[in-house]
């Protein structure tokens, strides 16, 4: 009989899930050691906190995260970690280098590998086969518009965030790619990443001269800010 899979993937924490807890089995076989379990619900907790904007919280538990993995040895399971963290800062526009993924780099798995390139948007002879299969058609497109369209077709929030981004880091996002970033965020309630998707659609109304768009972005982005603290 199957072992029933009670994990749950988050997004870019599904490559993560996979290497710790996809393998079949029996009802008898047994259960994953603690330090996966940890190790897993850590980094799903560090990307929660991170795109409600909490950052003091998701470092707190992408440190204890580290440490659960290396009780382990595997190297090339915390370089997936930390490539996964990046991910999610990469659905917020964060593009700052992927450091923690980077120092591991050569001990990672060829698909951690292809999947650093993809978000680096560095996509010259990159396989899709490597890459986790709701990018297949990204990455496959034949032109921008497909690629946009393609974008609108993810059904998993973090990873259309996530293809977004990319999309829009290469410089190729339309403004309807960036509506459903905004509309995802929000959707979601994730605080970070719509405030910075908003101030995108911002910049590019400050751009185009359009005074009405202007005005109704400054106020979401008011509202998701908060009220202004008292002197």
């Amino acid at each position: 009989m199957k072992q029933k899979n009670t994990t749950h993937c988050f997004g870019a924490a599904c490559g993560l899930l996979v290497a710790f807890f996809a393998l079949s089995g029996c009802s008898s076989a047994p259960p994953p050691p603690n330090w996966k379990i940890n190790a897993v619900s850590l980094l799903e907790h560090a990307q929660q906190r991170w795109l409600e904007g909490d950052s003091k919280s998701t470092e707190l538990a992408l440190v204890k995260m580290r440490r659960e993995i290396a009780q382990s040895g595997r190297v090339d399971l915390l370089a997936r970690a930390e490539l996964a963290a990046c991910a999610t800062r990469i659905a917020s526009l964060d593009f700052s280098p992927c450091v923690g993924f980077d120092t591991h780099s050569p001990d990672a798995a060829v698909n951690d590998q292809a999947y650093a390139r993809f978000l680096a948007a560095d996509w010259v002879v990159l396989d899709a086969k490597l890459l986790p299969a709701q990018y297949a058609d990204l990455l496959g497109a034949k032109d921008d518009a497909k690629a946009n369209q393609s974008v609108s077709e993810i059904k998993e929030p973090l990873a259309r965030l996530i293809a977004a981004a990319v999309l829009f880091r290469s410089g190729r996002a339309d403004p309807a790619t960036l509506v459903i970033a905004v509309e995802t965020a929000s959707e979601r309630g994730w605080r970070r990443p719509l405030l910075a998707w908003l101030e995108v659609q911002l910049k590019r109304a400050q751009a185009s001269g359009d005074q009405e768009a202007m005005v109704k972005l400054q106020r979401r982005i008011d509202l998701v800010h908060g009220p202004a603290k008292a002197p």
